[in-house]
């Protein structure tokens, strides 16, 4: 009896929801319809993107970030992430991060990073293009394709600047250059193109020799490594020796020139003391040879010690001698 009361209950709940929906089928439609309308007439557009609308394949407008309408069914929206930068990548793929550490893959890419340089060598070249699309109408409308246009642009770029270049530029010395010059290579031809996109940085990613040759491209760099460290060593002992000798040279330059004026002084303040001399002599000779005697001999004997001094038949010695040691005894108390 239970199960015959719940089933007439659901056949009357049932019942009656169809009743409710016949009554109000035209409400339920008109709703139903403009839900879709609604949901086909607002639209969003993220922060980093535009929104480009056409209608029936046609471009009419754009639109900016945030909320916005559009013609149902008619216009269509075309979302492109002008403030996202996008990147390209030349020989290799990334695989995803692992342990922190990305992954890179080269199956299949040899031919796309091999190339021939101006030496007639083989470099393999890996790079990335980062850009970003700065005009969302041409990006969408002027070309057909503009990734791999974009993508065959850097390609072709790139092998003509590597052409021009020896392989021990593109290795070593001249990779900052060539990165420079396919940066601007590249913007050129995407001008000439309308592509829409603005070239942001252009990296080398990694440079080598083939695998073939590559143990004889490291001995090689290797060996100059080695040259630029004995050069280095050598500078450097230059630079302590010569700065040394320098300043040895100079200050016995310098101790000979003093030398050379202090006897250029000297002469000149004898020559003047002679001239001096002279004057006097002239002016009274016997008074002047007479002191000049004197003081000489004052000069000689002051140097010669104790002198006695005896008359020709050597008496009166031992006053004198008495004397000398009277005077000898006085400094000594």
């Amino acid at each position: 009896m239970e199960f015959k009361e719940r089933d007439f209950t659901n056949q009357f709940a049932e019942s009656k929801i169809l009743t409710w929906i016949r009554e109000n089928l035209r409400f339920i439609l008109i709703a139903i319809v403009l839900m879709i309308l609604l949901w086909g007439t607002i639209f969003q557009i993220g922060t980093e993107e535009v929104g480009v609308i056409t209608r029936v394949g046609k471009y009419t407008r754009t639109v900016d970030p945030g909320l916005n309408l559009k013609m149902p069914f008619i216009e269509t929206v075309h979302k492109v992430p002008v403030e996202r930068q996008q990147k390209l990548e030349f020989g290799f793929r990334s695989m995803g991060a692992v342990d922190n550490q990305s992954e890179y893959s080269k199956d299949g890419l040899r031919d796309e990073s091999l190339m021939l340089t101006g030496d007639l060598n083989l470099a393999d070249v890996e790079w990335v293009v980062q850009y970003r699309i700065n005009d969302a109408y041409n990006y969408l409308f002027k070309v057909r394709d503009p990734e791999s246009t974009l993508r065959n642009i850097s390609e072709a770029a790139t092998r003509q600047i590597v052409g021009d270049r020896t392989v021990n530029e593109v290795l070593t010395i001249g990779r900052t250059e060539i990165t420079v010059k396919l940066h601007q290579l590249i913007q050129e031809i995407c001008n000439e193109y309308n592509i829409g996109i603005k070239i942001e940085q252009v990296v080398l990613q990694d440079v080598n020799p083939p695998d073939p040759v590559k143990a004889a491209f490291n001995a090689v760099n290797e060996a100059q490594q080695e040259k630029e460290t004995l050069i280095n060593q050598a500078k450097s002992e230059y630079n302590k020796v010569i700065p040394k000798a320098s300043g040895e040279a100079k200050a016995t330059i310098q101790k000979a020139e003093g030398y050379a004026i202090e006897r250029v002084n000297n002469a000149e303040g004898e020559s003047a003391r002679f001239n001096d001399l002279y004057n006097q002599y002239i002016k009274a000779p016997e008074v002047t040879k007479r002191r000049i005697y004197l003081e000489n001999m004052t000069t000689i004997l002051s140097k010669l010690g104790n002198v006695i001094v005896t008359d020709q038949n050597g008496a009166n010695v031992l006053p004198l001698l008495q004397m000398q040691l009277n005077k000898d005894n006085t400094k000594k108390d």
